[in-house]
């Protein structure tokens, strides 16, 4: 029977959190409430608040405790000079018998239970004010891994106690206005996965740095998952979007692959009271392989959900996988604390405004800009150089560094992904990191002037220089209702999670070039034919890309679908109309290994771009690739509510040719609800409007080529850039009667071109003349939203010029 100052986990629940902390208490709330639902849990058991203080009380620590803390605020000691002095205390001190002689015999027990005698254990430390939600303690204690025996998971218990007292949570206490004597600390003993024969990590319920709450966030690496919180290792990522796990095949969006230079194992060799594991390199295979495959990273984000559901917040998980028996499993479960705090309503907006040099570039953290002097500090023995106000550039931060944090502009590390220690205590401190750039450390000079962007996505920068940006404070608040759908054009994959808060009703262009170019980066027909590739340079740079991959194909297939399923998540179930590549031959050929399959044209804008590629022998392979992706965005990854749009289809019958290749390729007008719509760009377009509305669902105007050609100007030639005006009376006549015509034909018709964003009174006009929707820049939205609304009210209060007419002046 368990004693008063030992409990199995099974025998706890959240309502403990006062007797063993957060971590323990959330141990034994997921063993008792969700085992029955299939999330795995790590037995082990957990001393009580009241087994630490006994041990305070019999060493006689809280005098000279107090006695160190008050030379600290008195400023008579350093933070480093008190954590050491507090944490030598408890290293000195013994437990009590009794408590000695309960955790001896649940550990006992706890082999017995398992059928393996010396059991090895983790042994984690749960802090009684920790994982509130308003407070995070995660990273600030100790964990050892692979204990084994009796003697040894005292020491380690000890050392856990000593942890209590790191400068790091000596710092965060002192921030946060805990009182460190009233905070007590419980320590977990869990049965010890084979994690280092395998694979383990963390993942959040949410996405840490936008706060939009539909994904699930999934970070892993090969062996013990410390060198991800730690940041030493950049592991791979993967997100999963969470309403469509019970509905689609595979509601994955994100699969991004990390370097995994390193791995931590156990050390099976180590001496008594050494640390028992040890870090090593990783093979080669190893860092070209996922580490996870989809059932892994579909089970997790299920998990994910039940967790989070569970205790009805945001939550922060740790996960492994056992390399023995292949079983996934969570060891430890906290409220996510920063996206959980912040407003729904409210957001802060960086814009940057120009570039510079890229010196760095790694994963963001936050969505800041800030400026400042480097700082380049290499290990924690230089800490004292740090000069306030300037941005921390580092191999990596642990605990030791967050009073240093706190007086940075930014962090900039060479190591570590989204969940490492740079990144949450960055986050916490709503500084603007850049995190996993490789060499930041060894390449920007100490003093550079930098300017590190987290404001475009995901993906961070660091440039040379201070560049001036812009702060906007939005607030959502009510938007009038409008007739006209309001919708957003995207672009970029690293940004889709950026603007979920608008509440657009779909995107009205998702542009797929923008992925080929960014993130897949190779023509595809270099993919398809990769023999007729002969520089050598891209032969390389293709073979980086696809490692890892069954083949060419494949990694385009995939690249392109889980970008353009990211775009679309936001969205969901709402429309995502997805334009079909559309780059000119001249933009083609400088994709890598583009230069063998692009023929040099007079003006590409008017050559070979568009529908009039997708059924030609020189692309009809790479547009194959293309419709398999979107196949498998629709089909396997389950966003169906992605509309199919095709760009620049000059003729009639140019669009049946379209049709009947896609057709071919699976996507089939109609079938699962597929709808495809085209650009309404051309003149040829808006002349035949009747006859191309008999064979598509929807109509989108492209303003920027429809003036272009209306008007016969180059839109790209500057010295005729203001005679380029999608305003002008020749292209408004156009616009209205294509409104007028798709309308008469029973099919919706919109824009995504410029105009509406650059041009309020333009948008006034297409409301006048009844358009459907109307698709806007994200940094366009609100304001133009609430144009539209007025100007339909003032259409309804009486009346104004009807369809075909021209615009005010």
């Amino acid at each position: 029977m368990a004693g008063p100052e030992v409990h199995w986990f099974e025998e706890l629940g959240i309502a403990d959190v006062p007797r063993v902390g957060g971590k323990n208490a959330s141990l034994g709330e997921m063993v008792r409430e969700l085992a029955s639902r299939g999330v795995r849990v790590p037995g082990g058991f957990a001393t009580t608040a009241d087994a630490y203080r006994s041990y305070v009380e019999a060493n006689g620590i809280g005098p000279a405790l107090r006695d160190r803390l008050e030379d600290h605020r008195a400023g008579r000691a350093t933070l480093r000079e008190t954590g050491a002095a507090v944490r030598e205390l408890f290293l000195r001190g013994e437990f009590p018998a009794g408590t000695a002689r309960q955790i001896r015999q649940f550990y006992r027990e706890l082999s017995a239970r398992t059928g393996r005698a010396g059991l090895s254990v983790a042994v984690r430390s749960s802090a009684t004010a920790e994982d509130l939600p308003d407070a995070s303690f995660a990273g600030q204690q100790e964990t050892f891994l692979n204990v084994v025996g009796e003697d040894e998971l005292l020491e380690a218990c000890r050392r856990c106690y000593a942890s209590l007292f790191t400068d790091r949570a000596i710092t965060y206490r002192e921030l946060k206005r805990f009182d460190h004597l009233a905070v007590a600390l419980s320590v977990g003993v869990q049965e010890m996965d084979r994690a280092d024969l395998g694979c383990s990590g963390v993942m959040f319920s949410i996405d840490t740095e936008s706060g939009f709450p539909r994904v699930a966030v999934v970070s892993a690496t090969w062996g013990l998952g410390e060198t991800v919180v730690q940041g030493t290792v950049d592991p791979d990522k993967y997100l999963v979007f969470k309403p469509l796990l019970d509905v689609a095949e595979a509601p994955i969006v994100e699969r991004t692959r990390g370097a995994k230079l390193h791995k931590l194992v156990h050390d099976d060799d180590a001496p008594a009271g050494a640390a028992a594991t040890r870090l090593v390199q990783t093979s080669p295979a190893e860092r070209q392989a996922w580490v996870l495959g989809d059932d892994d990273v579909l089970r997790l984000g299920r998990w994910a959900v039940l967790v989070e559901d569970h205790y009805g917040r945001p939550m922060d998980l740790e996960w492994a996988k056992d390399g023995l028996t292949g079983e996934l499993f969570l060891l430890q479960a906290r409220p996510e604390t920063v996206q959980a705090g912040r407003s729904g309503t409210r957001f802060t907006i960086h814009h940057l405004r120009g570039e510079g040099r890229v010196l760095a570039v790694g994963a963001a953290v936050g969505d800041a800009v800030a400026t400042g002097p480097a700082c380049v500090v290499r290990t924690a023995a230089d800490i004292e150089s740090f000069r306030d106000g300037s941005v921390l550039v580092t191999e990596m931060t642990d605990p030791d560094w967050v009073p240093v944090m706190k007086r940075a502009a930014a962090i900039v590390t060479d190591h570590g992904g989204t969940t490492s220690h740079a990144a949450i205590v960055s986050r916490e401190l709503g500084l603007p990191a850049v995190v996993g750039t490789g060499d930041a450390s060894r390449t920007i000079p100490e003093g550079q002037e930098l300017t590190v962007s987290c404001a475009a996505g995901d993906r961070g920068t660091v440039y040379e220089g201070t560049l001036p940006f812009d702060v906007e404070e939005v607030v959502l608040g009510e938007l009038p209702e409008s007739r006209t759908a309001i919708m957003v054009n995207v672009a970029s994959p690293a940004a889709a999670f950026r603007w979920w808060r608008l509440p657009a009703d779909g995107v009205g262009l998702a542009r797929m070039e923008f992925v080929v170019n960014n993130i897949v980066e190779v023509h595809p027909m270099a993919l398809v034919h990769p023999e007729r590739v002969r520089d050598e340079a891209d032969r390389r740079r293709i073979a980086e890309l696809t490692a890892g991959f069954p083949d060419g194909q494949e990694y385009f297939v995939q690249t392109l679908a889980l970008g353009l399923a990211k775009l679309a998540a936001p969205y969901h179930p709402r429309p995502v109309i997805v334009r079909l590549s559309d780059f000119k031959s001249n933009e083609y050929a400088h994709l890598v290994g583009g230069a063998a399959f692009e023929e040099p044209e007079e003006n590409p804008m008017l050559g070979f771009r568009g529908a009039s590629r997708y059924y030609d022998p020189r692309y009809r392979e790479g547009f194959a690739l293309e419709c398999r992706a979107l196949r498998r965005v629709r089909e396997r990854i389950g966003f169906d509510n992605v509309v199919v749009m095709v760009p620049f289809c000059r003729t009639v019958g140019e669009a049946d040719r379209v049709l009947a290749t896609m057709a071919e390729h699976g996507l089939e007008r109609g079938r699962h609800g597929l709808k495809v719509y085209m650009m309404c760009e051309i003149p040829s377009n808006v002349v035949l409007a009747e006859q191309f509305a008999t064979r598509f669902d929807g109509f989108s105007i492209g303003s920027n080529d429809l003036t272009q050609l209306v008007l016969g100007v180059d839109r790209d030639a500057e010295a005729l850039r203001a005679l380029f005006d999608e305003r002008d009376e020749a292209v408004t006549r156009m616009i209205s009667e294509a409104i007028r015509k798709a309308h008469a034909a029973g099919i919706p018709i919109g824009i995504c071109g410029q105009g509406p964003s650059n041009h309020p009174d333009f948008a006034e006009f297409l409301v006048r003349e009844g358009i459907d929707s109307i698709s806007l820049n994200p940094d366009s939205f609100l304001r133009t939203a609430r144009r539209i609304a007025e100007t339909e009210r003032r259409l309804a209060a009486g009346p104004g010029p009807g369809p075909g007419s021209t615009m005010d002046a």
